[in-house]
């Protein structure tokens, strides 16, 4: 029930860290600004022509991707959970789950602990699409499914990765943390709750 796909398995250094910190803050950036960055903020010093082709090798490994997300109060948002009927789960998962990662109204599909071992954010147009959409999803494929869950998000207030999230990776080395004091970050007073429980609230 793993992913299909090979998981992600590249060894970032803090120095590429950083660049995937920069690039994520600073999206539409040329390559020449994010160079600039570099060096102002975090005392790296490279060639345009290096943070290109690093930022290249890291899209080829999977590191980021780069999409565009459409302002969510366009669609209806929904999550559906899916819990499996196990007797006919080796025969029918792949087809399912292979249908669900081409179907374009599914923006995320995860695996997760628990009863629902499937979980799907969602997007459609009405609430009659999404209803449609359940019933062609039961017709073929209810023989996999034991319990199915839906709930409409009629908000969703937030939905993207911020950049200042990569700042408690680049703690946990000595190199990360001289990037961080170049720049005089520190993930523990940016009034964020960190990995080691401290909330950063003075």
């Amino acid at each position: 029930m793993n992913r299909i796909d090979d998981d992600f398995d590249v060894d970032l250094s803090p120095r590429d860290v950083v660049l995937l910190k920069v690039r994520i803050d600073n999206p539409t950036a040329p390559v020449r600004e994010i160079r600039d960055i570099l060096e102002e903020e975090y005392g790296i010093d490279l060639s345009h022509n290096r943070v290109n082709e690093l930022l290249h090798e890291m899209a080829d490994q999977g590191a980021f991707r780069e999409v565009i997300l459409p302002n969510e109060q366009i669609f209806n948002t929904h999550l559906f959970r899916v819990a499996f009927h196990y007797p006919n789960f080796e025969q029918q998962w792949e087809e399912c789950y292979w249908e669900l990662m081409e179907d374009a109204h599914v923006i995320m599909f995860c695996n997760a602990d628990g009863y629902y071992h499937w979980q799907l954010l969602m997007q459609f147009i009405s609430d009659q699409e999404a209803e449609r959409w359940i019933h062609h999803f039961f017709k073929k494929h209810g023989g996999l499914i034991a319990q199915f869950d839906n709930t409409k998000l009629p908000t969703v207030h937030k939905f993207h990765s911020q950049a200042s999230i990569f700042d408690e990776l680049l703690w946990q080395s000595e190199e990360g943390r001289e990037y961080l004091q170049n720049a005089k970050e520190d993930p523990h007073e940016n009034g964020v709750i960190t990995a080691d429980g401290g909330d950063g609230v003075q």
